[in-house]
């Protein structure tokens, strides 16, 4: 049974009808859809199919409750600071060839970054900045591996919220507090907590932050929120155009043109309404649960998953125990079988999980039932044996 959740009526074994004997511990990667979002995404084939853009009005209502929907999850100070993109990637790329750059810049990441936050600054070397990548392994903290290599000509300190593979989970207003202080821009890339954990854009004075929707927040692929402080926005030259980007852009007539205050600067062209009406749909069910229970499933979860495999002979795990520095992910390795051998054998026994740095990554979430966990753990003891 789906796990009970207090203060929500909401039916879990309903909004997620997986396959019998599926075990889904991937949302680090790609999640299912609940079955809300499934039904957003028919009815709209469906009125486009019959009706067509008859109703484009009321879909623009669902992109502007969307906006307020990620305002509520970021606490951003506006909804007016919420963009709507392709992907992480694409919000990235924002930020790192927006703003204005010298040679002899730097850029401060992390050594555990996904490729989509380490490439796009890496492709700035043409420009003459360096990329600057910590061993986040070489410090007592996380946090100060990163501060190390911070010097008068670091522009930006960009991390995960929740590395990728490791699944070590980063303090965020430990990172931002320092970049306020040192006049630093601060980038997060919130794809593997958004959803799964509280965001306060504001707290950790964050002055950018993305997310994909098909993660963690249970939603399809090609729809991202990008928030950016509205300092912060102004500092970003934009290179693409086009009549949503622009201040009143439902006049078409009108030959001037201004860029619009808000983030929606960042859209060059029309929205993926499909994808928003999903989004706004998978939304609407961690705002129904909670962000707080959900983070207590989440973080159970993962604590479940790190007590049981330990116990495991010649199991390792990558992951963190150290309360604060994990999320949704738990990864491991075993000292004689190889990360991909397990994975496989793990997969064919239908239980969906990720070979990445090192190991095998289980990802469940909040509503993912306990008996799945044991199960999956059952699984790696008899593989291991």
């Amino acid at each position: 049974m789906a796990p009970s959740l207090a203060g929500t009526q909401t039916n879990l074994e309903d909004e997620f009808p997986l396959e019998p004997g599926l075990i889904y511990l991937n949302h680090a990667a790609v999640s299912p859809w609940p079955r809300r979002t499934e039904r957003a995404v028919r009815l709209f084939a469906e009125e486009n199919l019959h009706q067509g853009s008859q109703n484009y009005p009321k879909w623009m209502e669902t992109e502007s409750q969307l906006r307020e929907q990620c305002k509520v999850l970021l606490n951003a100070q506006s909804k007016t600071d919420i963009a709507l993109l392709k992907n992480t990637s694409e919000a990235l790329s924002v930020v790192a060839h927006g703003l204005s750059w010298q040679t002899g810049d730097n850029v401060v990441i992390s050594d555990q970054e996904f490729p989509s936050n380490r490439i796009v600054w890496e492709s700035l070397a043409t420009k003459g900045v360096q990329t600057r990548q910590a061993d986040l392994a070489t410090a007592a903290a996380p946090e100060d591996a990163l501060f190390a290599l911070v010097d008068s000509r670091t522009r930006i300190l960009a991390v995960s919220s929740v590395q990728y593979a490791s699944g070590l989970r980063m303090d965020l207003q430990r990172l931002g507090d320092f970049c306020k202080e040192h006049g630093i821009l601060f980038c997060v890339d919130a794809i593997q907590s958004l959803g799964a954990l509280p965001m306060d854009v504001q707290a950790c004075n964050a002055d950018f932050v993305m997310a994909d929707g098909h993660k963690w927040l249970l939603a399809p692929e090609g729809c991202a929120v990008f928030y950016s402080r509205a300092e912060a926005r102004e500092q970003l030259t934009l290179h693409q155009f086009g009549w949503h980007m622009v201040e009143e852009h439902l006049d078409f007539s009108r030959r001037d043109w201004q860029v619009a205050k808000d983030a929606r600067r960042f859209e060059c062209g029309s929205p993926n309404m499909l994808g928003i009406h999903a989004l706004s749909a998978s939304f609407s069910l961690l705002a129904e649960v909670g962000i707080d229970e959900v983070a207590k499933g989440v973080l159970a979860n993962s604590e479940f998953l790190m007590e049981r495999l330990a116990t495991i002979p010649n199991i390792d795990l990558l992951t963190s125990c150290e309360h604060g520095r994990y999320g949704g992910i738990v990864t491991f390795r075993h000292r004689n079988i190889g990360p991909d051998e397990l994975h496989q054998q793990l997969t064919a026994r239908n239980i969906l999980c990720a070979q990445r740095g090192g190991g095998v990554r289980f990802s469940p979430h909040f509503y993912t039932p306990r008996e799945h966990l044991e199960q999956a753990v059952h699984a790696v003891k008899k593989l291991t044996q």
